[in-house]
């Protein structure tokens, strides 16, 4: 079986519960939001992606790619236009490549990151098949906007993988209005609730201003109504430093006084959000 693959890197895990911790990334290609509207004035979306996606044909690999400082900072996996950038690879061809960027060749004490895009829109059929060829793995997250519902097949393979020891995480990045995206078509806590049924899941909610802490305020109210238990994170908006650093410590300060954890974004101090990273 195969998997649109936007990228495929080792680095840090930047953000949420295993902050800090080696991991491999696969971003897959493809989601169902654009969210545009991340680092903009309320009720504003950036065209950042898509002026880019005017000299799309200029670009040759992800590496080359500039990145944007308002909207979506991982534009490439999902646009239309870079999908050229993103070839369709065989699981045998990405295990194979796993291996070859971990430092020991194999599976220790890494971290598997499926992440998108949203790597649960397309290609649930196929990670059975990947994660087989693995059998060393002992920690996945699925980083995930959490709208998408578990095909039954996959689900009952995540109820048999997560045994011995294993561990399986879903990241929950629920999108906010700020976001850009319609609350109703974002927010499905009923959805989330089912993950909890097969791992862990937590919120990761990404905020800058009074208004959008508000906003995080009635998400978790609404999930914790549908019997959602997970953490909650809150994490700055920003894929760049400059936006990033001025609202990380309101942020931080403002996930104390709720009780909640806060989230860093390792990789844009440490990797200024390089594609790779």
């Amino acid at each position: 079986m195969k998997i649109k693959v936007a990228e495929l890197f080792y680095s840090i895990q930047g953000e949420g519960r295993y902050m800090g911790v080696p991991s491999v990334f696969l971003r897959t290609f493809g989601c169902n939001f654009k969210c545009a509207g991340f680092g903009m004035p309320r009720g504003e979306l950036s065209t950042e992606a898509d002026e880019l996606a005017t000299v799309a044909h200029l670009y040759n690999k992800y590496e080359e790619l500039p990145l944007v400082s308002t909207g979506c900072d991982s534009y490439a996996s999902w646009h239309k236009d870079f999908k050229n950038l993103s070839p369709l690879i065989t699981n045998e061809a990405i295990v194979e490549r796993i291996k070859e960027i971990l430092p020991h060749n194999e599976w220790q004490e890494e971290h598997l990151v499926i992440t998108g895009g949203e790597p649960l829109l397309g290609w649930q059929k196929s990670y059975p098949e990947l994660l087989d060829m693995m059998p060393n793995l002992k920690e996945i997250t699925f980083e995930t906007n959490g709208t998408q519902q578990l095909i039954p097949e996959f689900r009952e393979y995540l109820h048999n993988w997560n045994r011995d020891g294993r561990e399986i995480t879903f990241s929950v990045s629920a999108k906010l209005p700020a976001s850009g995206e319609i609350w109703e078509d974002a927010i499905k806590p009923e959805i989330v609730c089912t993950y909890e049924e097969v791992g862990t899941a937590y919120l990761k909610l990404v905020v800058a201003t009074e208004e959008d802490i508000k906003d995080a305020e009635q998400a978790v109210e609404q999930f914790r109504k549908a019997g959602f238990t997970g953490h909650v994170y809150l994490m700055p908006v920003g894929g760049v430093e400059s936006v990033y650093t001025l609202n990380a410590r309101s942020v931080a300060i403002a996930a104390m006084k709720r009780g909640w954890r806060y989230s860093d974004r390792l990789q844009v101090p440490l990797f200024k959000n390089e594609w790779g990273t």
